[in-house]
């Protein structure tokens, strides 16, 4: 016989038994109570609830209740107050657990909303970035192999992916693929989501960056510090490549990289996306009409920097040094890079130089044609890269003596100097 407590209230197996014994066995009510030894208000009190019985205390007045609303009032004027500081300007003098715990409870109705952590996104309303650094060694060039890294951009609405290799996670180097990537779209999304990034900026955008937004008409909206969650699309998009893309593959460079990651993008974003259980592809056209045009000309190279140049005739882009055009030593260069080369302008638009990108580190690049005008013009490299041009002197003809007589005249052999004096 099942046993139950004396203030009559059951167990969770006491309320299925009566039931069971009421609808099943079809038992009356009495017999019932005769069979558990229990009421039969007991019994219909069982009967009457869909749901379990649960015990429940009498709740217990807490200490925290009195001041409550002081607590309420300083979350409502400063939401991340720390429970420490609530503790000090409301005069708490007991155990700190107690008020954690009311304060954690209290928090988060006063914390503002965080406008990227829907799970929801209307057409062309946002994209979101992020670096992704794959596990794979690839060829830089000159003996070198490296890891650079990836930009993914993952749009809210279609999930359609996009990303490329980069050189560096520079600035420039991050805008230049920004725009081609979008230009690829042939639109942008409102609003492009970063977390704090150094090249995009640590809880302020950089100015270049922002410069790119304004030119774009879209907002950059940098994460909180860790805060994945913000970002949780182009996160799972980092590990699909991870485990998708990258295992077995082979890469002669960051070219090869790119473009088997072009071939594999195209056949992913057809797949069905789980979350979504429609194909990326499919709402890419609806996605894509709710973006912003973008603007009719392509924007200016966004790494560039002006320097005269120097008797060396090289100018440093990233680790790398690149030859220049003698003739424009002394003047007023522009040096433009983007991801595949380095340009350098003289006064007037004049191309003095133009290189292919390098991916390798702490390289010198030097174009042939710049290394014969340096021949031909006389100029030499001394002192770790200082040139002069002389003009050649007049040609004197020299007497040219027997070695022994140096021997001689340095008492290396006899004779001796005095003999040679003579």
């Amino acid at each position: 016989m099942i046993k139950v407590r004396r203030e009559e209230v059951i167990h969770v197996e006491d309320w299925a038994e009566i039931r069971r014994l009421h609808r099943a066995e079809q038992m009356p009510i009495r017999a019932i109570a005769r069979h558990l030894g229990i009421s039969k208000n007991t019994v219909k009190r069982a009967l009457a609830h869909d749901r379990p019985p649960k015990y429940e205390r009498p709740a217990k007045g807490s200490a925290v209740d009195a001041v409550e609303v002081q607590i309420r009032e300083l979350l409502r004027e400063t939401p991340t107050m720390p429970t420490t500081v609530i503790a000090e300007r409301i005069g708490w003098q007991r155990g700190m657990t107690i008020l954690k715990e009311r304060v954690r409870e209290l928090r988060p109705a006063h914390l503002p909303v965080d406008p990227v952590s829907r799970t929801a996104y209307r057409p062309g309303e946002l994209a979101q970035c992020d670096l992704w650094f794959p596990e794979a060694d690839i060829p830089l060039g000159y003996g070198q192999t490296g890891r650079p890294p990836v930009l993914v951009m993952v749009s809210g609405y279609s999930r359609i992916i996009a990303a490329r290799m980069l050189p560096s996670r520079r600035s420039g180097d991050l805008i230049d693929w920004h725009w081609r990537l979008l230009a690829a779209w042939g639109a942008a999304p409102r609003m492009l989501v970063w977390d704090n990034e150094a090249g995009v900026g640590k809880g302020r955008v950089t100015s270049e960056f922002a410069a790119f937004a304004g030119l774009l008409s879209i907002k950059i909206y940098l994460c909180r510090p860790r805060d994945p969650e913000a970002k949780g699309l182009v996160e799972r998009a980092n590990g699909y490549l991870e485990t998708s893309f990258l295992p077995g593959r082979h890469f002669t460079g960051p070219d090869d990289f790119n473009t088997q990651l072009d071939a594999w993008l195209k056949v992913a974003n057809r797949r069905v996306h789980r979350t979504l259980q429609a194909r990326p592809s499919d709402r890419w056209e609806a996605d894509l009409a709710g973006m912003l045009a973008l603007p009719p000309v392509a924007p200016p190279p966004w790494w560039g920097f002006q320097i005269r140049l120097g008797r060396d005739h090289y100018v440093r882009v990233d680790t790398c040094d690149y030859s220049v055009d003698p003739a424009a030593i002394g003047r007023m260069v522009t040096v433009l890079c983007d991801n595949d080369e380095v340009i350098v302008l003289a006064q007037g638009g004049e191309i003095v130089a133009r290189h292919p990108r390098c991916w390798a580190r702490h390289q010198t690049l030097t174009d042939p044609h710049h290394a014969d005008d340096v021949m031909r013009r006389g100029v030499h490299r001394q002192h770790g890269g200082a040139a002069c041009a002389a003009a050649a002197p007049d040609v004197v003809e020299v007497e040219q003596r027997e070695l022994g007589t140096y021997d001689r005249l340095f008492t290396v052999i006899d004779g001796g100097n005095n003999q040679e004096a003579g």
